[in-house]
């Protein structure tokens, strides 16, 4: 077991970012009772998987690793990105300073989300959320990390590479995993990202802007404007439409720029499908069916 100290932005809350939506639900993550965050990197001293467990720390982070020889950076750069601690939130903190109502979130440190270590990972899992309930998205993850991931040392399993996925047919999928009409989707997507013909990685450093950048997400078979907007929030590059909006509209507060690029609202609607997390309720609530 090797262990690597990591300071943390004053600007940060462990807590509020592990717990800031359910991915710390999905494997590889796990979450122990006394907050120490587990999940798993290919950054072995070949590529192979270890099992990286990050807890809180005075001034940090303590992250430990089930190997000795491993790519040290690697690992670290990995913590960083799940936990978001490289993005600037000092102009999100002085506009919310502004308001009253949810000053608590710059007092708190809140705001970042929580992500994968890939936006691989991020993108098959934000597709396994789509059009069902919570306990199927855990088990449609679940399966395939336990069918389709190789393990690290101490036995935990990876989520599984483009290629492990593109092995498999869409039979597999249906039958094994449990995923349903996503089946032809992850045939398809797996081995377009193993070849290099669609790279998610590149969302991260896009200079699309956010109405260019998800109509590009958009392109991949399974991806809705709910799918995209999930993204887009995890590559750090935000709408609020769709379940983003439904999501928002759970909170207690509200709040958006007033710049071209929002975009707020359920084009869901447009297609006859009923805003399903809530929308089709919570809206009407707060600014009359009118309005609604």
């Amino acid at each position: 077991m090797s262990i690597i100290k990591i300071k943390t932005p004053e600007s940060f809350s462990y807590r509020f970012t592990i717990r800031s939506h359910g991915w710390y639900d999905l494997a590889p993550f796990e979450l122990a009772d006394d907050d120490r965050l587990s999940f798993v990197s290919r950054r072995g001293k070949n590529g192979e998987p270890v099992s990286v467990v990050v807890g809180p720390a005075d001034g940090g982070l303590t992250v430990n690793v089930d190997a000795k020889d491993f790519d040290r950076d690697g690992v670290i750069r990995d913590v960083r990105h799940v936990l978001r601690l490289d993005e600037d939130f000092d102009d999100f903190y002085c506009f919310i300073g502004k308001t009253r109502q949810v000053v608590w979130a710059r007092e708190a440190s809140a705001g970042r989300l929580l992500r994968g270590p890939t936006v691989w990972e991020d993108l098959v899992k934000t597709i396994c959320t789509t059009n069902c309930s919570w306990s199927l998205t855990r088990s449609m993850v679940r399966n395939l990390a336990e069918k389709l991931g190789d393990e690290t040392a101490g036995g935990k399993r990876a989520f599984p590479t483009p290629a492990a996925m593109a092995s498999k047919s869409e039979a597999f999928y249906r039958d094994e995993i449990r995923a349903g009409y996503r089946s032809p989707y992850f045939v398809e997507l797996a081995p377009s990202v193993a070849n290099g013909s669609v790279d998610p990685e590149s969302w991260l450093v896009s200079e699309l802007s956010t109405p260019e950048l998800k109509k590009a997400m958009k392109k991949v078979k399974g991806v809705g404007d709910y799918a995209a907007e999930n993204l887009l929030k995890l590559v750090g590059n935000g709408a609020c439409a769709g379940g983003g909006y439904e999501l928002a509209l759970a909170c207690s507060w509200r709040i958006a720029t007033d710049a071209k690029e929002t975009v707020i609202g359920l084009p869901e609607v447009g297609l006859g499908v009923i805003p399903g997390w809530g929308g089709s309720t919570r809206l009407p609530r707060l600014v009359g069916v009118p309005a609604a």
